[in-house]
């Protein structure tokens, strides 16, 4: 979902619908926030563990 509304906001921005990022960031507002609740340790080996994924699928491409 971020990815799209950035991508729709840059689209604006070379159309000239915005002037600068300024203006992008007045029209943004937070409507949720998430905390993380994993322990950081934790969260550090299942990260390692994605990183880990991906090189193995990149050394295969």
């Amino acid at each position: 979902e971020t990815t799209a509304l950035g991508v729709a906001y840059m689209a604006g921005l070379k159309a000239g619908f915005y002037r600068d990022l300024d203006d992008i960031a007045s029209h943004w507002h937070l409507q949720r926030r998430f905390a993380a609740h994993m322990a950081e340790e934790r969260r550090g080996e299942l990260y390692a563990g994605w990183q880990n994924a991906v090189r193995r699928v990149r050394s295969e491409a």
